[in-house]
């Protein structure tokens, strides 16, 4: 997401044309609920590598989404 985000931005710059993304982690859902429970592992992997040691709610998400539209 994140190169072709960039990839966008330079291709249409030429035409004053923005791009954005939004790239969160893993966002509390039910589809990541049960990734989650399914193994230790992946809950493992989820929290090591997330700095607030917990899954992102959609409400943190959504206002930049929102603003973004």
């Amino acid at each position: 997401m994140n190169q072709i985000t960039k990839n966008l931005a330079c291709e249409w710059a030429k035409d004053s044309i923005r791009n954005k993304s939004v790239t969160p982690w893993v966002i509390r859902t039910p589809l990541a609920e049960q990734f989650i429970a399914k193994e230790d592992y992946s809950k493992m992997v989820v929290y090591d590598r997330t700095p607030l040691r917990r899954l992102g709610e959609a409400e943190e998400v959504s206002p930049l989404v929102a603003f973004l539209c």
